[in-house]
């Protein structure tokens, strides 16, 4: 098929500001459904590809634009406001509901355009669409959201900082716009060449401190120190947060997440909030949940320890369901999806697809899995007992964390290269790593859904971390890391009233670990780790109880940490367990 291309146009939003917008459509004479996606990495950004001259890296992460305008469709691609191209100014997810309803109605009235509207897009092109949709615009009647995020889940976690996305993420996006400011003969070579080192030598940007303490972002990301300024959840996250946009959607959606993408737990939370308060009966009964076994932004490489075979390469599966999913929703199609289950799954372990009927799926049988040990749980060789067995009078474990020697991140679920299933035997030897492992399993278990860590701990400190991480430990020692979270005990209670904690006292704390879905085969063992760092996937923390984001390495404190697991203190990790035969 021959393909019309349209590039930049300036479409005004209501304030005046002009948004650089491209068009791709059908070369022969009609009206078309739109497709938009909305971007702040650069529309244009083009990457070499097999059997193509190059692939428009930020519209195809997770759809073939040939395919879907041969399928009759139009594909609206667009700078988001302060990006590239466009005009204005960039805050994460500022304007977003506006501009993203503007450029709706702007090309529902276009002479290509059947007035019929969809979105889709992958990351903060999620975000736009949740964004878009909560306004109403009349003409969008679906979207398709994939690994999205909200401004929190940008910058903290069971109140850490998400040290590894948030500079990641920063440094990316400068290094695009400074080289699109480069091209334009807007800035010199020396200053594109700054970032550029910076991106290359991100570790060592990592260990800077104090973490404000980065003048490459003081006039070009503001909004970066605007996060570290506030690590409670305050009034600056409530006006930025998404919590209420899923009561004003009233199209459905079709939500695309990844076991381990840096926001999987908020594509389960926007899935939970449509079924359950959802703007109307169409949202709230015809939304759609797909998890499969990949990272961010990432549906076609694989992992480098772990191969899921056709699942790792499913660029072909997405584009086919959300032709199938618009094809429904703005051409009035029979496709079939009435007569599919809401929710598809991919089970590791037994590598397989699987429908179900709703998430958390109705059969979970949530499952306690008591710690234990006789006081010497640190590394993997250590005497740390994971069972259902309810523990009875047993010493503590205990450790010392610095935070100058943090436990380093290895795989899970990050932004940057190394993401995904890793060896964690190097991260078990450790000695301020606890690890609970079961006996050999006789027969598979399967974990699906949200694992919840609940510990009983104190420490020297007024302030520290406690992390897990759920492992699936393989008969030739081989350590696959699951899930993993974090709690950082100042918000132990609540994320917006900090308190800190007194010397000595035993605290009762809950850790969200996750989602997955795994099958720990027979033979197999679970494990679970315990320490007080993931570094640089959380910041450190400092054990002062003071202001983090400020303190430097002098300021550093260590702490002894420990984990209790006795008839009063039964700490647990509670698996989500479904109990179906295993073919």
């Amino acid at each position: 098929m021959s393909i019309v291309i349209e590039e930049n146009i300036m479409v005004p939003m209501r304030d005046g500001i002009k948004l650089a917008t491209d068009v791709y459509r059908p070369a022969e004479i009609g009206q078309w459904p739109v497709l938009v996606t909305r971007v702040p990495y650069n529309k244009d950004l083009r990457i070499p590809a097999p059997g193509q001259e190059h692939k428009r890296l930020f519209l195809e992460l997770n759809l073939d634009v040939e395919r879907v305008i041969e399928a009759g469709y139009v594909i609206v691609a667009q700078d988001t406001r302060g990006c590239f191209a466009s005009e204005g100014e960039f805050t994460p997810g500022l304007y977003e509901e506006t501009d993203g309803f503007d450029t709706i109605a702007w090309a529902a009235r276009q002479p290509w355009s059947s007035g019929k509207v969809g979105m889709y897009g992958v990351s903060y092109q999620g975000l736009t669409q949740w964004q878009a949709a909560g306004e109403q615009p009349e003409a969008l009647r679906a979207i398709a959201p994939t690994q999205s995020p909200d401004p929190t889940t940008l910058a903290y976690q069971g109140g850490a900082f998400l040290l590894g996305i948030a500079l990641s993420w920063t440094l990316q996006g400068l290094t695009g716009e400074l080289l699109w400011d480069w091209q334009q003969g807007r800035i010199g070579p020396a200053e594109f060449e700054e970032v550029v080192q910076a991106e290359q030598n991100i570790k060592t940007w990592y260990e800077r401190l104090p973490l404000v303490d980065i003048p490459l972002f003081r006039d070009r990301a503001p909004y970066y120190f605007e996060w570290l300024a506030h690590p409670n959840f305050d009034d600056y996250w409530r006006t930025s947060a998404l919590q209420t946009v899923p009561e004003h959607v009233t199209i459905p959606a079709l939500i695309t997440a990844g076991w381990y993408d840096i926001f999987l737990n908020k594509d389960l939370h926007y899935y939970r909030s449509m079924k359950e308060r959802g703007g109307n009966i169409l949202a709230r009964q015809q939304t759609r949940l797909l998890i499969g076994p990949w990272p961010h932004g990432d549906f076609q490489s694989g992992f480098a320890e772990r191969n899921y075979g056709e699942a790792s390469d499913a660029m072909e599966m997405l584009t086919t369901m959300q032709i199938r999913w618009f094809d429904h929703w703005l051409k009035g199609l029979e496709t079939g999806l009435e007569r599919e289950k809401p929710v598809k799954i991919f089970v590791m372990g037994i590598n397989q697809w699987r429908e179900e009927e709703d998430w958390p799926l109705p059969d979970t049988r949530y499952t306690p899995y008591y710690l234990h040990s006789e006081g010497q749980a640190n590394t993997a060789q250590g005497n740390g007992r994971l069972s259902t067995q309810l523990a009875g009078e047993e010493a503590e474990d205990s450790y010392c964390y610095d935070p100058l020697q943090p436990v380093p991140t290895l795989g899970g679920a990050l932004l940057t290269a190394g993401n995904g299933p890793r060896d964690q035997r190097e991260i078990e030897a450790r000695q301020d790593v606890l690890c609970y492992t079961t006996e050999p399993l006789e027969q598979a278990v399967e974990v699906t859904g949200t694992i919840e860590l609940v510990l009983y701990v104190s420490s020297s400190a007024p302030d520290t971390d406690f992390t897990g991480k759920l492992v699936d430990v393989f008969p030739d020692g081989y350590a696959q890391n699951l899930t993993d979270g974090i709690v950082r005990m100042r918000y132990r209670q609540s994320l917006a009233q900090p308190a800190l904690m007194e010397h000595g006292q035993i605290y009762e704390v809950h850790i969200n670990l996750g989602a997955t879905s795994n099958v720990f085969l027979a033979n197999h063992r679970i494990r679970l780790e315990v320490s007080s760092s993931n570094f640089p996937r959380f910041d450190r923390n400092s054990n002062t109880g003071g202001t983090i984001a400020t303190e430097s390495a002098q300021d550093m404190q260590q702490a002894i940490n420990r984990i209790y697991h006795d008839s009063l203190h039964p700490s647990h990790l509670l698996l989500p367990l479904i109990e179906r035969s295993q073919s």
